[in-house]
């Protein structure tokens, strides 16, 4: 399985500045996560897809909660106005279309649209799923049902998500 698969280069035999080019993006427009798991420092444990997964996720996890909502606000909307004009990250890009989000029907992008709206609207930040293995009828019905959530439950749901985005990032990179 690509989570114990070491990851190249090995993240603990790099000096910050590398490791922060080689892994800042995997948390989106988020760079300040790699640069703090580095300066926590990093060994062989950390060198595969697991390892930086949690060491990632801790970082993160441990963040305020304006520091994580600002990582939260920084993931695009799904099927959103950045995904029609292609300014997604490559990452985002690549997971939208493999869950079929660039190919929405008319009916579909407008549900989209209105729940996108309505979702900023109650949370104060994008709807996040880690959409890699979902259709997009199956991330319809997560949107909807996650909208009944309370805040406090919601947040918690959204970084949840954005560390398994993180993790399914790495283990991309890791070849699986």
């Amino acid at each position: 399985m690509a989570e114990t698969e070491r990851l190249s280069p090995r993240p603990s035999t790099l000096d910050e500045d590398a490791f922060v080019a080689c892994y800042g993006d995997v948390y989106e427009h988020s760079p300040w996560i790699a640069r703090q798991a580095h300066r926590a420092g990093l060994s062989a444990r950390d060198d595969t897809v697991e390892g930086l997964a949690a060491r990632l996720a801790a970082v993160f996890d441990a963040a305020d909660a304006g520091a994580q909502l600002t990582v939260l606000r920084a993931h695009p909307d799904l099927a959103g106005k950045l995904a029609v004009g292609e300014a997604l990250t490559a990452d985002s890009g690549a997971e939208q279309a493999g869950a079929g989000l660039d190919q929405c029907t008319e009916e579909e992008f407008e549900r989209f649209q209105t729940l996108n709206a309505a979702y900023r609207a109650r949370f104060g930040f994008p709807f996040i799923v880690a959409v890699r293995g979902l259709h997009r009828r199956e991330i319809l019905q997560a949107f909807e049902a996650r909208l009944n959530n309370d805040a406090d439950t919601e947040r918690a749901t959204a970084v949840a998500q954005v560390n398994r985005i993180a993790r399914l990032r790495l283990a991309a990179r890791a070849g699986g």
